[in-house]
Order: C-alpha cells, then structure tokens, then sequence
C-alpha cells in the first residue's frame, strides 16, 4: 500500500477552516478506498508567525518541506502585514525553491446556475489554464532610483529565459493532446516589443512541434473579452505570469466565484513536492464565521491526488464536490446559500461514502 506524507500549511484567515475540510474529504476517500494511506503534518506559517518571529516560515522552512510527497496550502495574508511581505515570505518562496514552474487552473463550470453570464451552461465553460509560475513578470528583480525625489523612478524587469517559456509552452501543448487539441496563447507583442515578441516566437516554433493541435495566439485585452462573450472557444490556454494571474480570477468570476478557484503549483518532473490551494486568498473579513467556501479547497485535494497519481481518489472526490456544489442546501453565502463551511466539507465525504 502507498504512503503519502503531505505537509498543511494552513496559513492565514479561511484558510484554515477550508483546509480543515480538503484533510476531511481526504482522509474519508482514504478510508473508504483502503488503497493507500496519507499521513499529514501540519505547519503553522503564515502572518500569525510573522507577527511573532518577524518571518512568514523559518528558515530550515524549504528543506522541511522538501521531504514531503506534496504541500496543500490553505490562505496567506492579514491586514496587519503587507501583502508583498506575506507572498514573498512563504508563497513564491516556495513556488521558485520547487521549481513549480506550472500553474495549474482549471477554469470549469460545475453547476449551470453559477455562472454569471446569460446562457452558459457546464458545456460552455471547461478551460485549462497553463500560467507560468516563476519567472516572466514575477521574477523580483527592480530597483528605485533618486527615492523620496522629484526624480525618483522605479523600474521592475520582467525576465523570460528560453528555458522557461519553452517548458510552459511545451507543458500546455501535451496537456492540449489529452483534451480537445486547442491552445490558445496569451499575448500582447504590440506593445510588449521583447518579451512577448519572444514568447510568441517561441509559441510558433513549438507549435511545429505538434501539427495536430490548433494554435491561436490572441493579445490579452481582447483575450479578457472572449472569455465573457465565448468562453466555450477554449480549451488550453498558456500565459505568462501575471497575464495568467489576472484572466485565471476573470475565469474564477465566470465558474461561479472565487470559492471555486482550486489550483496546483506544479513540479512536472517530481524534483521538488507540488504545492496545491485555493486561490480565494485568506478573507480575513469572514474569518471564523464558518462562511467560507471549502470547494476550491477540496477541488486542489482532489488535483493534488490526480498528481501523485492516484486517479481513483481524484475521480471520486471531483465527482462528489460536483453533485454537492449542484445541489442548492449546501451552498455558502458567496453562492448565494446559508450552509456552513463543516456543512459543505461533510455533504462531499457523504458523497464519497455514497460511491462505495
């Protein structure tokens, strides 16, 4: 039998009441499968810590970590520290340490009654989005020049190496070949003169690669429009860092809300453990409410399983969050209900003990 071991860093916020709920779903897939089993660790990083050590993790944080089958993030982030602080002090970190130089997000609809644009049902939305996750807009590197004068300046250098765009291209064409045989990449070589000049250069010399695929290069202003008015015209999309991060929260918008925003921060070759999370960030707002929305949490559970290659625990979990999410008593307030986040977590591991 399979032993995995997965590090929790519950971090900040809801993230520990949604992660609460990924462990439960978790443990109840393990239990009624009875093929392999997970033993947790938890960490107790995040703004909490900082505020109590001056840093988001310590220092033998990485290496920790570096010995784990895969990492499983709640939320990061408090009104009380900066947000560059908080993501640079445990979120990139880790991302650029492990090498997890894709960004997976799944951009589905689960239930017609979510999305918020006339007329589109499941079939209408299903996009895989490929984000670049450790260079490009992201890489950290600037400086400010003459500060606090007249003529101070800043400057923030976007880096795109040949070997990292050639991988997260070539990563979003082989994931193209499992689906519908469509990618589209996201641009805006009109005025970005170098760096997306390159990329897409390096889109077109890839694509030769794989004449069976239908490639599209689009710019990302008209990119933002598309997926509004037809977003049934994606399959795979690949983008750059930040153009990635902003169109995969208008793809959240469209699935329903950010309570649906799973997503995976992947190590393709297993050199480093994978990180998986929900993207709704820590909504310190409602925090300790039990309001918060666990779907997208349990949905990185079940991308995390389909990584380590346990595809029967995947299945079944996607499929129980899919029944739940479509039934209305067990919707939280962001989708418009009165369920709890426990109320939620528990009606998935019902469904789950449903399918065996």
């Amino acid at each position: 039998m399979k032993k995995y071991r997965i590090a929790m860093i519950p971090g900040d916020g809801v993230g520990k009441e949604v992660l609460a709920e990924g462990e439960k779903v978790l443990r109840a897939v393990q239990k009624v499968q009875d093929e392999f089993t997970i033993a947790f660790a938890e960490f107790p990083w995040g703004c909490d810590f900082y505020q109590q050590h001056g840093q988001m993790m310590p220092d033998d944080a990485l290496q920790v970590l570096k010995e784990f089958d895969a990492l499983y993030l709640g939320a990061v982030g408090d009104p009380s520290v900066p947000d560059h602080v908080s993501l640079w002090g445990l979120l990139l970190p880790i991302r650029k340490s492990f090498d997890q130089y894709v960004n997976l997000r799944p951009i589905q609809l689960l239930s017609d009654d979510l999305c918020p644009i006339k007329d589109k049902q499941t079939r209408h939305v299903d996009i895989l989005f490929v984000r670049e996750n450790t260079e490009g807009e992201y890489s950290g590197i600037g400086q400010i020049f003459n500060e606090n004068t007249e003529n101070e300046q800043v400057t923030q250098t976007s880096v795109f190496s040949r070997k990292g765009t050639e991988r997260i291209i070539r990563y979003a064409f082989d994931r193209a070949m499992e689906r519908r045989m469509k990618i589209t990449a996201v641009t805006k070589s009109n005025a970005l003169n170098y760096s997306m000049v390159y990329w897409d250069r390096l889109f077109k010399e890839i694509a030769a690669e794989y004449p069976l695929v239908e490639t599209r290069l689009v710019h990302v202003d008209a990119m933002a429009m598309y997926m509004i008015r037809n977003p049934e015209q994606f399959d795979v999309v690949v983008a750059s860092n930040l153009f990635g991060d902003i169109l995969t929260d208008l793809g959240a918008a469209i699935q329903g809300g950010m309570g649906y925003a799973a997503g995976g921060n992947i190590n393709p070759e297993n050199a480093f453990p994978s990180m998986f999370e929900p993207i709704h960030g820590s909504a310190p707002d409602i925090a300790g409410t039990g309001q918060a929305n666990p779907i997208a949490s349990i949905w990185a559970a079940s991308m995390m399983m389909a990584h380590l290659g346990e595809t029967k625990a995947a299945k079944t979990i996607f499929q129980a969050l899919k029944k739940v999410t479509a039934d209305r008593r067990y919707r939280t307030p962001d989708s418009g209900g009165s369920a709890t986040t426990a109320e939620v977590g528990s009606a998935v591991v019902s469904e789950i003990e449903k399918q065996f």
